[in-house]
């Protein structure tokens, strides 16, 4: 019999591939999570965003918190390549933190290769319907 697939809600310790996405969610660590998320050295947090419009320094915040364990943000903006709102890319200058920006797909790709290279990666990865 199958086992049951866990619903992921709220925080997860850890760093995990990414290993399905689309429908609105995502499947990491055996489980599935429906919306947005931000994928840190210290874990896997959900997040309110819908679009990078909605990206504030609050959230942010989080990812530059993680400090000298992060070399590199990835921030998949969805279906469609999408440039960070100027309130976003001037407080990720600010703070020093080098990010990219690609389509979610491409930014999960790239997410778990430099995972399995052992590098300081993190990302934003926007749901994608």
């Amino acid at each position: 019999m199958p086992k049951p697939e866990a619903r992921y809600d709220g925080f997860l310790p850890g760093q995990h591939r990414i290993t399905a996405y689309g429908d609105g969610g995502f499947r990491f660590a055996e489980m599935s999570h429906r919306g947005s998320l931000l994928l840190l050295p210290s874990g896997i947090a959900a997040i309110e965003a819908r679009t990078v419009d909605d990206l504030s320094a609050t959230l942010l915040a989080r990812a530059v918190a993680e400090g000298e364990a992060v070399d590199l943000l990835l921030v998949g903006t969805g279906r469609a390549l999408r440039p960070l709102p100027t309130g976003a890319r001037s407080y990720l200058a600010e703070a020093g933190v080098r990010y990219e920006i690609m389509q979610t797909g491409a930014a999960i790709r790239t997410y778990n290769v430099l995972l399995e290279e052992d590098r300081r990666v993190a990302a934003i990865l926007i749901l994608v319907d």
